[in-house]
């Protein structure tokens, strides 16, 4: 497969890079500097994307690729991939869900801990030395917080069982009901009414989608105290993060690392791989979001 053209949008996962630059003839777009002449030049070579959070594949770059058989993302979401388009032209469409699960909810409940306890703020406290000068301020306990979760999907899931060994009550919001379950639903979205709700007292915590959460807002009500806190790992325009926040004792900031692990990377590139080794000797896709 090595003459298969592969685009690969953003190097976020160093082991998928090295092990497409095995099997595929791979282009790496983030190196390129005339992105419209590249594509012009590469357009009847390329029949792969090899997308993720940061760069997907839009309509103009699926328009520039009259060859596209398949986009490989690797990552749950797909909001950064034009599914219609996709639909329209034929193309197959896959993600990497399941193998991303435990490290997400895991960094969930870290950040939560991380501003309740103003771990980050902790540290700073004692490599300062501020730590002789007296005792740092009493912080709050996460143990019986009631927490809300916005979508029950795999995550929310795995989130709300770490919670409930806090002792956490558990409420959440999502497209359908949950049957079996004593958690209790919640229609709203992270608008000002729903950050007011949350209170002084309250945190936010964003693993999911920067667009979840309307950042003008929350940065208002963490500078005049209306919200407790916030833990935020994606942000609405990443890398670019508001500056407000860089300021703010009570925010706890991570550089969309979710997934982040060298296990849990490698078997998100593992499932790339596989998903595009499938299409090409016209197996069965491993995980198809469009067949």
């Amino acid at each position: 497969m090595e003459s298969i053209g592969v685009l690969m949008t953003y190097p976020k996962n160093t082991y998928l890079e090295q092990e497409l630059e095995k099997r595929f003839n791979l282009f790496k777009f983030w190196t390129v500097s005339d992105k419209t002449q590249f594509l012009n030049e590469h357009r009847d070579i390329i029949r792969a994307v090899v997308a993720n959070p940061i760069v997907g594949a839009d309509t103009v770059l699926i328009e520039s690729l009259p060859k596209l058989e398949i986009v490989a993302t690797c990552s749950v979401g797909l909001d950064k991939i034009d599914l219609p388009k996709c639909i329209e032209k034929g193309i197959r469409v896959t993600n990497t869900p399941d193998v991303l699960t435990d490290e997400v909810a895991d960094l969930a409940i870290g950040l939560i801990l991380a501003v309740l306890r103003r771990l980050c703020d902790c540290d700073r406290h004692v490599r300062s030395g501020k730590w002789k000068e007296g005792d740092y301020q009493l912080t709050t306990k996460f143990t019986g917080k009631s927490v809300g979760i916005i979508g029950l999907g795999r995550i929310g899931m795995a989130i709300a069982k770490r919670a409930e060994a806090f002792s956490c009550p558990i409420s959440y919001c999502t497209r359908t009901k949950k049957p079996n379950l004593n958690y209790k639903g919640n229609p709203h979205i992270i608008n000002r009414e729903v950050i007011d709700a949350l209170g002084p007292k309250g945190i936010l915590v964003n693993i999911g989608r920067g667009t979840h959460v309307d950042e003008r807002e929350l940065v208002s009500a963490l500078i005049e105290g209306r919200l407790g806190g916030a833990g935020l790992d994606v942000f609405e325009h990443e890398p670019e993060v508001p500056e407000e926040f860089l300021c703010l004792e009570n925010v706890v900031l991570a550089p969309h690392v979710g997934s982040g692990t060298m296990e849990t990377r490698k078997s998100m590139g593992d499932l790339v791989l596989g998903n595009l080794e499938a299409h090409f000797l016209n197996k069965p896709l491993l995980t198809p979001v469009v067949q």
